[in-house]
């Protein structure tokens, strides 16, 4: 596709702001390691001569936004200035400008808070050039020239994936009608978070039984005999005929994981998700292989640093569930390098099991993992802005690439939607297909006046009434 004509397009400003919500104070988002989060985000708006606007966010859980803010910063050097057609011509080079650094990348690379801050800007980017074309980011994505490749080409390069986009634009069309049309299906996190009494579980699997949902996922991680009863509230509230799934956030060691799920494992789970360290690729799995005899595969990835760390996790069979997270990595660019190897990989693995020769079955003797590498696609979401985000991404995904839902789900939680221009709109346990233009990340204005930290006025309205401290010498930079 043409870029837009450079008229204009010069960014003159970035502004980023720090965006907390008090959800610690319901027990909302709540789980075994992050006990009482405050739903926040790096929020940026960057802003070209002409006056168009991009809004981009980061997602974070209170504390430590103050820092994401100022990486955020540190980076407006590698942006302002430039022309913002001459970024999108050369998107996959610009990326690698802003998370490559020669001094920068040391706080890195490619991971960590350099990553977080990089991901609000290029969200940023993204709503703008969709606002500047008139288009959903959904239907803007489709340009491989955006990806950098390095260090990932032994599982995709550029050109196979040129050639798998092109193998998929029969049926495009078809497939974008049916999204308009019914939406993609969502699983709800909203009944399962720790912080939840009893009461409130059974009550909210009422009433997103009511709306729809078929898919359920409840924490756990912190007393295996809690677990087993708050799931198996949740189990007997859906039926037998629902979907359980479970989150431990990280909580466990592997050995540890393996025995806590054979524990949980009557309850039927489809995946157990996070269940160690988001970094140990073999202990993950080595879990997927002993629970496969249960039914239960492994999800991850929204804690997962880059696409090198999906590269393994998706060649090593750790994740039969991946979980891209549209503000932990680099942006979309990075996230779509993701969706294409896991594509890839799922086309390798029908290959060889399909094939009866004697290499394969050589293969499948020496690692029984290897048959495992298929992938399915499932976004985390849930923090402020996510489900607005990665509704896009899957939207893509299957107009685009994989054409199919099958086995995918899209997380969903029903909170901080109200603070946006463009919210995200369920409907029977569907994502309804976003139709504005952008990346749907605008919060509206009377959000930033209430809730910017620590000068919003519920901010200073909660911090006077003693309900949180007052900020420390960190948080007052903002």
């Amino acid at each position: 596709m043409p870029f837009p004509n450079k008229t204009g397009l010069k960014i003159t400003h970035l502004d980023v702001k720090d965006v907390r919500f008090p959800t610690s104070l319901g027990g909302h988002g709540s789980d075994a390691l992050h006990t009482d989060p405050n739903y926040s985000c790096a929020y940026v708006t960057t802003v070209t001569e002409n006056g168009k606007r991009g809004f981009g966010l980061t997602f974070t859980c209170g504390r430590g936004t103050e820092i994401v803010v100022l990486a955020i910063r540190a980076l407006k050097r590698f942006i302002i200035g430039k022309n913002a057609s001459d970024i999108f011509a050369d998107f996959s080079g610009f990326w690698r400008t802003i998370t490559n650094d020669s001094q920068m990348r040391w706080i890195g690379p490619e991971k960590g808070v350099a990553h977080l801050a990089a991901a609000a800007i290029l969200n940023s980017l993204w709503d703008l050039w969709a606002r500047i074309e008139n288009k959903p980011v959904w239907k803007l994505l489709e340009l491989v020239s955006t990806i950098d490749f390095r260090y990932i080409t032994d599982v995709i390069t550029k050109d196979e994936a040129i050639c798998m986009l092109k193998a998929k634009r029969a049926g495009k069309e078809e497939r974008v009608q049916f999204l308009e049309e019914n939406g993609y299906p969502a699983y709800t996190t909203q009944v399962g978070w720790m912080g939840y009494s009893d009461a409130t579980v059974e009550e909210l699997c009422r009433k997103y039984l009511d709306l729809g949902f078929t898919h359920f996922k409840v924490k756990v991680g912190r007393s295996v005999e809690d677990d087993v009863r708050r799931a198996g509230a949740v189990r007997k509230c859906i039926g037998e005929d629902k979907v359980l799934m479970v989150d431990a956030n990280q909580a466990w060691d592997v050995e540890e994981a393996i025995d806590w799920m054979r524990q949980l494992a009557h309850l039927k789970p489809l995946w157990i998700e996070e269940p160690t360290s988001p970094d140990d690729v073999l202990g993950h799995a080595k879990i997927a292989e002993a629970l496969k005899p249960y039914g239960i595969g492994v999800a991850t990835g929204e804690m997962c640093a880059n696409r090198v760390m999906f590269k393994q996790f998706l060649q090593s069979g750790g994740m039969q569930f991946c979980q891209i997270d549209s503000a932990r990595i680099g942006g979309i660019n990075e996230i779509l390098s993701v969706y294409l190897m896991a594509e890839k990989l799922k086309e390798d693995n029908l290959t060889l099991k399909g094939t009866g020769s004697p290499s394969a079955d050589i293969t499948m003797r020496l690692n029984p993992v290897a048959v495992s590498k298929s992938s399915k696609v499932c976004p985390h979401a849930g923090g402020v802005g996510l489900c607005e985000m990665v509704q896009h991404l899957q939207f893509w995904d299957y107009a685009s690439l994989s054409g199919t839902m099958e086995g995918r789900l899209v997380e969903y939680v029903d909170q901080q939607h109200e603070h946006f221009y463009d919210p995200c709109v369920v409907v029977n346990a569907r994502y309804m297909a976003p139709k504005l233009p952008g990346y749907s990340t605008e919060f509206l204005p009377e959000t930033l006046e209430k809730f910017t930290y620590p000068n919003g006025s519920e901010w200073k309205k909660m911090i006077k009434e003693g309900v949180f401290p007052a900020p420390d010498e960190a948080e007052l930079v903002n």
